[in-house]
């Protein structure tokens, strides 16, 4: 972390500058306007890894992670209803997340649908999350 507020926190610093006086600069309804108010909008979010060590700098282990998921994402064209697709994609990204946190899916699908068949509460749903799981 100390790293991170040497080398990156000063680089953000210089962008947050830039990134106000840009969005004086252009139109909001512009492409450029809207893509400005976006990263200001999620500014938050962005710099976050700059106080959580467990946070990525960038996306790339995650951008790996679904490639072969979105290399299958014809699949999902012939799901044959909006909800088929819906269900995939949910089922792809639960998966995904257990292996990023090094948890076997099937493991994981077997413990949390047996918890909910043994009477899991809902209101404690937070328990069955992926990060959170204990099989």
């Amino acid at each position: 972390m100390a790293l991170r507020q040497t080398k990156s926190a000063p680089k953000i610093a210089i962008f947050k500058t830039w990134l106000d006086h840009a969005r004086t600069q252009v139109s909001g309804k512009s492409p450029t306007g809207e893509a400005l108010k976006y990263i200001a909008k999620y500014w938050e979010g962005l710099i976050l890894f700059l106080t959580d060590g467990r946070i990525e700098m960038d996306s790339n282990a995650v951008e790996r992670t679904i490639r072969p998921i979105a290399l299958q994402r014809k699949n999902a064209l012939f799901a044959g209803h909006d909800a088929g697709a819906q269900n995939w994609a949910m089922l792809a990204s639960l998966i995904e997340t257990c292996k990023l946190n090094k948890i076997e899916p099937h493991s994981y699908l077997t413990g949390v649908l047996t918890a909910i068949v043994n009477g899991h509460k809902q209101k404690a749903i937070e328990q069955l999350l992926p990060w959170n799981f204990k099989s």
